[in-house]
């Protein structure tokens, strides 16, 4: 199914920042010379713009000139910040002097202002900073050009002006602030699903692996011990072992293509290119649907062939569960066993699995060496760790440790989800 294209930005958004920028310096110039040139004379006058102050043309080719500048550096905001910056704030000199003022002109500084929020939102923050030093100092000259001469009279604007210089420059880190919050969030949240991923791979892995190199090894501990007494039995022990490496092999060359896939998924452009050799029967094979306890059964089986009887209960109304659920269910049960198999010296188990309304309940309990090194180390070995994490993913209860008149238990409940008009596979019962 194709991604549903992204919702498009608010139109406040969609405009270039340098065009905001320029929009707020032409309005702001052009306003005054319709008000106090070009519209009839009135009461009211300006000392910033005087009726005759663009009577030269100097200072109309002045003018010009600061539009001009003023324009290119907010067409370069986006591709070379600092140095359009820089262009925009020249412009608004010029600007003051085409007026023949010795003051800054506080409505052409309003486009400054916007070029410095978006300096500060987008540059690191010593550029940010330093464009912030040097408006200021710009102002700071204007005052100091008008007290060399004979001293400030009336209330200087500057000192204003400024206080506007700082607030952009605040609301621009503000946001550059939030952005790169945003960012660490979202690299942190990625970091977390990498590992969250490999945790589950390693899982899989060892689930896996486990359970049939410990059939492996029992198998061969078998085969050993009879293949000069009894032949035919070390000969079946024998394709045991071959069966059991094979289907791990195929398990691990189904996860290892599913790793391939999910990796060109990620990344469209190696779609295109054509796979030869065994990589491309690897990458084009169908996957096998994920196991659960349907599964059961056959594990029982190849354990009980393997010398290590599993006798499985089923209590509840056998039902149908959620795939993960599921398939933690059987891993559980799996590597349980395994641990049976490896470290109890017993010759068999017992396997509960209970359909409650609410939950699902899986208990593995032996009648070993409950006291022993070996069960002690696999309590806190990564068999056991693996079990836990996915009990805690699925928000359920995890339980494992030795009895005190010997033996190991393993227990888990697994929340389920109730789903009306769902009806139950079959009557428990105990085999």
């Amino acid at each position: 199914m194709p991604a549903s294209p992204p919702p498009p930005l608010p139109l406040l958004k969609r405009i270039p920042p340098g065009l905001w920028t320029a929009l707020v310096w032409f309005v702001a110039a052009v306003q005054p010379i319709v008000e106090y040139v070009l519209m009839p004379p009135r009461h009211e006058y300006s000392l910033s713009y005087p009726r005759d102050g663009l009577d030269s043309l100097t200072a109309q080719a002045l003018l010009a000139l600061a539009f001009l500048v003023v324009l290119t550096g907010s067409a370069l905001l986006r591709r070379q910040t600092a140095v359009a910056y820089g262009l925009v704030i020249v412009g608004t000199v010029i600007s003051s002097v085409a007026w023949r003022q010795d003051e800054v002109l506080p409505l052409q500084f309003l486009g400054v202002d916007v070029a410095l929020c978006y300096v500060a939102a987008t540059q690191p923050r010593r550029t940010a900073i330093t464009a912030t030093a040097g408006t200021l100092g710009v102002l700071a000259g204007y005052l100091v050009l008008r007290w060399i001469p004979g001293g400030e009279s009336g209330t200087a604007s500057e000192p204003f002006i400024a206080l506007t210089v700082i607030i952009a420059w605040l609301i621009g880190n503000s946001v550059h602030q939030a952005r790169a919050h945003t960012a660490e969030l979202h690299a942190r949240l990625a970091a977390q699903a990498v590992t969250a991923e490999r945790l589950r791979i390693a899982r899989e892995m060892h689930d896996t692996v486990a359970h049939s190199i410990g059939i492996i090894a029992l198998q061969a501990g078998a085969a050993a011990r009879v293949v000069e007494t009894q032949p035919a039995r070390a000969r079946e022990a024998m394709v045991t072992v071959e069966h059991v490496g094979r289907e791990t092999l195929a398990g691990l060359r189904r996860m290892l293509g599913a790793l391939r896939q999910a990796d060109q998924v990620q990344e469209p452009a190696t779609r295109d290119q054509e796979p030869t050799g065994h990589d491309q029967g690897r990458t084009q094979a169908p996957l096998r649907p994920a196991v659960g306890l349907a599964d059961l059964e056959r594990l029982a089986a190849t354990t009980t062939a393997a010398g290590v009887r599993v006798e499985v209960w089923w209590q509840g109304e056998r039902r149908p569960l959620p795939a993960d659920i599921d398939l933690a269910a059987l891993r559980i049960v799996q590597e349980a066993v395994t641990n049976v198999v490896r470290h109890a010296a017993v010759d068999h188990c017992q396997v509960k699995v209970e359909y409650r309304e609410d939950e699902l309940v899986v208990e593995v309990v032996d009648r070993g060496k409950g006291s022993g090194t070996n069960t002690r180390n696999t309590y806190t070995g990564f068999g056991l760790v693996g079990m836990r994490e996915r009990v805690a993913l699925l928000d359920g209860r995890f339980t494992a440790g030795p009895f005190p008149g010997g033996g190991f238990r393993v227990a888990a409940r697994l929340p389920v989800p109730t789903a009306e008009g769902t009806e139950p596979a079959a009557k428990a019962g105990a085999r």
